[in-house]
């Protein structure tokens, strides 16, 4: 699945050439039970993630509004226990955060050794809004492709296990799914008017995407661009990649030499 949807080759990226819908499942419930296996092995090897505490993973979902990131955190974690996973929702910087480098507050939610950390949004909010919104000028962001760059790198370097993925969502869909949320009782909360803004920036936001792409996807932190018009599908593919990803880590239980005979137990 990992090989499927990675971005091999960055520099002749082309977000056209990749679907927002593909066919893998023949019906959604089989798309549903292999979410459900691959979450079970998720769980037991984010246990021994943490038990090692020597490396940590972070995931990173970058996607327009409605392109599914809480669901997807949701799913891949459905069946692992809150004891070393955390999400970090990435929001307007407050004052305190943009009187430090825009790196500063995503550097200070990294995941610590033995921890799965979550980007709800990221970094890559200041290539993609900053830039599509005009609050940098062009060479500023012409630099930052290659600070996040750096900055992954030395994350990959320290023992850090880096998973991004671009949740690749049609105009259309995110139209449907807006109006869902105005329609729903239960989703009317999730509705921001402001998120309308963007979307009559979509051709610009398109564009900055796949210059986002085209830039920052490196050997030590790959995209991986996901079909996400159908929400099972998208979820059975990231879960798939992040259990891939912990089976290639093989983190182990540690040996701390304790053994029954040496104690007596009442």
């Amino acid at each position: 699945m990992m090989d499927n949807f990675k971005i091999k080759d960055a520099a002749g990226f082309r977000l056209s050439d990749h679907p927002t819908r593909v066919s893998l499942f023949d019906r959604k419930s089989n798309a549903k039970d292999k979410i459900n296996e691959d979450g079970k092995v998720i769980a037991d090897i984010a246990h021994r993630l943490y038990s090692e505490a020597n490396r940590s993973v972070l995931i990173v979902l970058q996607g327009m509004d409605t392109s599914g990131k809480d669901s997807t955190t949701a799913a891949i974690f459905a069946r692992t226990p809150p004891l070393n996973v955390t999400v970090a929702a990435f929001k307007a910087p407050s004052k305190t955060e943009l009187a430090h480098d825009y790196l500063w507050r995503v550097h200070n939610v990294c995941p610590k050794a033995g921890q799965i950390t979550v980007f709800n949004r990221s970094h890559y909010e200041d290539v993609l809004v900053v830039k599509v919104k005009g609050y940098k000028d062009a060479t500023a962001i012409e630099q930052r492709y290659e600070q996040i760059n750096a900055f992954e790198k030395h994350l990959s370097e320290n023992g850090t296990t880096i998973l991004k993925f671009m949740l690749n969502i049609s105009k259309e869909t995110q139209g449907e799914r807006l109006r869902e949320r105005l329609i729903e009782p239960g989703k009317r909360w999730k509705f921001n008017p402001g998120d309308l803004v963007d979307r009559a920036l979509w051709p610009d936001f398109m564009d900055a995407y796949e210059t986002m792409v085209q830039r920052t996807s490196t050997d030590h932190a790959p995209w991986h661009v996901i079909p996400s018009d159908s929400r099972t599908t998208r979820k059975a593919i990231i879960t798939a990649i992040v259990r891939e990803s912990l089976e290639a880590m093989n983190p182990q239980y540690p040996d701390p030499g304790y053994r029954i005979e040496d104690y007596e137990i009442d």
